[in-house]
């Protein structure tokens, strides 16, 4: 045991020795760890998937501005907001367009963007039944309904011609509270 400075009082040191009596020395640790810790998956802090029932908020249709003021809609509806961000979708399959479309707005959601522009193409112009004829256009008005998308947006409305017509969505994203 090792002595105690000699500015100890010899009734302190009797205590400290009763106080230490029964402690016991670890053994050192034979096992070294398999594997360092890594986390493999940051969880986001608000669970929106939690939050989000389809009771809680109305279906949102292209063009919908009911959501939003007169002012803001006229600037949003007519192209006038600044685009924070865009998506081009040409060349993507569906399944992909909509997992890229659902990763865009949440990320735009957390690095507070307000406007942003999701282009989906027009489509084929084929008159061949079988391929397709503006998939993701199509399926973009029931995307943003989705659990995955829905809590983010406010409104969303086509592009005017300048930024790709009816070809493209502008998106308002709700601001983080």
């Amino acid at each position: 045991m090792k002595k105690l400075p000699k500015c100890a009082e010899p009734e302190d040191i009797d205590d400290w020795s009763d106080e230490i009596a029964d402690v016991k020395k670890l053994s050192p640790v034979d096992e070294i760890p398999s594997a360092s810790l890594v986390i493999e998956e940051i969880k986001p802090s608000i669970n929106m998937k939690g939050l989000y029932n389809h009771n809680s908020f109305s279906p949102l249709a292209v063009g919908d501005i009911a959501n939003i003021d007169r002012n803001l809609a006229e600037k949003f509806t007519s192209g006038k907001l600044k685009i924070e961000a865009r998506l081009d979708l040409h060349g993507f399959s569906e399944k992909r367009a909509f997992e890229a479309v659902v990763e865009f707005i949440q990320k735009s959601y957390a690095s507070g963007k307000r406007c942003v522009l999701i282009i989906t193409g027009k489509g084929s112009s084929s008159e061949v039944w079988w391929e397709s004829k503006g998939v993701i256009r199509q399926s973009f008005s029931q995307w943003i309904n989705h659990i995955d998308i829905r809590p983010y947006l406010l409104s969303v409305s086509p592009a005017t011609q300048a930024d790709g017509g009816s070809g493209a969505f502008y998106c308002l994203i709700k601001r983080q509270r």
